[in-house]
């Protein structure tokens, strides 16, 4: 799962304390968006701010750049501890289904082989 909450907190709070005080339609015509929701969906940790638009919302918003940079790159930490976590979950599942099928496999060939013993010794005691 991505995660955009750091650069979605940084954005909002500059907008809210702005002097300008942008709305979020404000602020995304700003940066040339033409339905209002863009800024919306990216305060709402929905997406990120295309890296394009990066220069600019800094721009408008007095963001100094290294505050802008840090929230990315803890968002993207968190995104592949997400990827890498998922990752490891999916392949502990497959591990374990994998042990589960070998296990059931094993009784299958165990019980057959019961089976035969006992089908071959009830035919040598009848021959």
């Amino acid at each position: 799962m991505r995660c955009f909450e750091n650069i979605a907190k940084l954005i909002k709070t500059k907008r809210l304390g702005h002097p300008k005080g942008y709305s979020q339609s404000e602020l995304s015509h700003l940066l040339g968006y033409k339905n209002g929701q863009f800024i919306s969906n990216v305060e709402r940790a929905l997406c990120n701010i295309p890296l394009k638009m990066l220069g600019r919302v800094s721009e408008i918003l007095d963001i100094d750049s290294e505050d802008i940079k840090q929230a990315i790159l803890r968002d993207h930490d968190k995104t592949l501890d997400n990827y890498l976590a998922e990752s490891r979950m999916e392949t502990e599942n497959n591990v374990t289904v994998l042990d589960e099928r070998r296990e059931q496999k094993q009784e299958e060939e165990s019980t057959i082989s019961a089976f035969s013993e006992a089908g071959s010794d009830s035919w040598r005691q009848t021959g």
